[in-house]
């Protein structure tokens, strides 16, 4: 058995990922959003010795610590800089036509959090970046410093669901030029004023980050793509930290399970569609008070699993 070494990095609802998944030697998995390496270091470990991963992630930071937590595995963990819209192009590459359970982790991870010149976290001085991959062009400044105040509160209320954006959004049209995180959230909280529960410039931060990175996007045209490459009897698990994102892999995850998917008003099936899918969390898996004590992070989540069935 491989020794983990020590790592600061918690993955978020890691024993339930290795019960959902149920990895096995010599099966094949997809870590779609393989960040630090903990879930994939799981998934390789206990589907030894024959089991293989492939290991996505658009953050080359991100693929660089990934890589040095899985060396011990050698040739058994393939890590690609690829973003998960790309999952059944990057699975075919490699020579696979079908995979035993793909994992999407999806948001922000602590590194990149943590780390306060990619301009996540409002919490320490960054610059307005937030960007996953940083070899594209358009960063959170650009949003902040040249969209339209209406087009500022439309991206504010319909990413952060902050009932205050078009006041927040009239702020920081009046503040501009912004270059900093630390700028951006002293405006919106003096615009917004003390929230109870979180601080004020959460929500904003958070669509800001959705936008830049399209993440809502990405997410709706990975999950298609992972139901085709996953086998029979394979499984698709998926955490996601804010209800906007829930809510796509809820709804994905019943359509797929489901039979019909005609209207409820129409009387008569038409579509002919036919469950691919059986969900295993009818509700979402949440983290136990032992995993939110040692990780504050893991508070917000929230995972679904579903298990791919035979077609008749």
């Amino acid at each position: 058995m491989t020794t983990e070494p020590h790592h600061t990095h918690q993955p978020v609802l890691y024993h339930e990922i290795i019960h959902f998944l149920q990895p096995i030697s010599p099966g094949r998995y997809i870590d779609a959003t393989v960040g630090a390496g903990g879930h994939a270091w799981g998934i390789l470990e206990h589907s030894s010795p024959g089991g293989r991963l492939l290991a996505l992630d658009r953050d080359p930071q991100a693929l660089e610590l990934a890589s040095q937590r899985l060396s011990d595995f050698g040739d058994r963990a393939v890590l690609v800089h690829a973003s998960y819209t790309q999952l059944k192009e990057e699975t075919r590459k490699i020579g696979w036509e079908s995979v035993n359970g793909i994992l999407f982790d999806l948001g922000v991870s602590s590194m990149q959090i943590d780390t306060p010149s990619r301009g996540f976290s409002f919490r320490s001085e960054g610059p307005l970046d937030m960007r996953f991959n940083q070899c594209q062009a358009a960063d959170a400044a650009i949003l902040v410093n040249s969209l339209s105040e209406k087009e500022l509160a439309d991206l504010i209320w319909r990413y952060g669901e902050e009932r205050n954006a078009r006041r927040i959004a009239r702020a920081i049209c009046l503040a501009r030029p912004l270059s900093t995180t630390v700028e951006l959230a002293e405006v919106i909280q003096n615009a917004a004023g003390r929230h109870a529960r979180i601080h004020p410039a959460t929500r904003t931060f958070q669509a800001l980050r959705i936008a830049v990175n399209d993440e809502l996007q990405a997410v709706e045209a990975a999950l298609p793509q992972s139901l085709e490459i996953l086998a029979p009897g394979g499984r698709l698990a998926i955490i996601s930290f804010h209800s906007l994102e829930d809510r796509l892999v809820k709804q994905f995850l019943r359509r797929e399970s489901s039979d019909c998917i005609c209207p409820p008003e129409q009387l008569v099936c038409s579509c002919g569609h036919r469950a691919a899918l059986r969900e295993l969390t009818r509700r979402p898996v949440m983290p136990q008070e032992e995993e939110i004590r040692v990780n504050p992070r893991a508070r917000s989540a929230r995972l679904r699993v579903a298990e791919k069935i035979q077609m008749a």
